[in-house]
């Protein structure tokens, strides 16, 4: 509604014609409006009659006098006050500190890795030797050979049907025994 009044006042005040659009070929200014406002300047002439030379003479702004708060307030604005830099020394020291300590926790965690990742590739070794061990030793291992010098040379013997006894477990374990069993 206020930009249809201001065009409508423009016209107005221009004289222009317009076409069945309500612009002309040309655009209007409204002083004031969305851009800033045209400096109005002056020339003043110079020189001899001979060689004249136009230059701007620019209006001079007067400049009012603050009020008290006003003043208070910029110097409020522009100072910076002793308490005001030893609060940002300490926050900047605080920073720092913590900045110092955050990287040297960075840094042991890297090295923790690190070790932990070697300390693994250790223990895929061993397992892989003890692996390699194993298999050696169940290779060697000649069962008739054992059954032999048990029954030869130590005297063991197959246990009779009476020495038998049976038990059920639950699941997949194994039973140690650590005395002997009641008849």
């Amino acid at each position: 509604m206020a930009a249809r009044d201001r065009q409508a006042a423009v016209r107005r005040n221009n004289g222009l014609s317009y076409n069945h659009y309500g612009n002309t070929g040309r655009r209007a200014y409204v002083d004031g409006n969305t851009a800033r406002k045209v400096k109005s300047f002056s020339y003043q002439k110079t020189g001899s009659n001979t060689a004249r030379k136009l230059q701007p003479v620019y209006p001079v702004q007067v400049q009012r006098p603050l009020s008290d708060s006003a003043q208070r307030n910029r110097e409020r604005a522009n100072g910076i006050g002793k308490g005001y830099v030893l609060f940002l020394i300490v926050v900047s020291a605080a920073i720092l500190f913590f900045c110092i300590h955050y990287l040297k926790l960075q840094t042991n965690i890297t090295a923790c890795k690190k070790e932990v990742t070697a300390l693994e590739s250790q223990l895929a070794q061993m397992k892989e030797d003890n692996d390699a061990y194993y298999s050696q030793v169940t290779s060697a291992l000649n069962l008739n050979a054992i059954k032999k010098i048990a029954i030869g040379k130590l005297g063991m013997r197959y246990p009779q049907e009476s020495q038998i006894r049976t038990y059920e477990t639950e699941g997949r374990s194994y039973v140690r025994q650590f005395q002997d069993v009641p008849e």
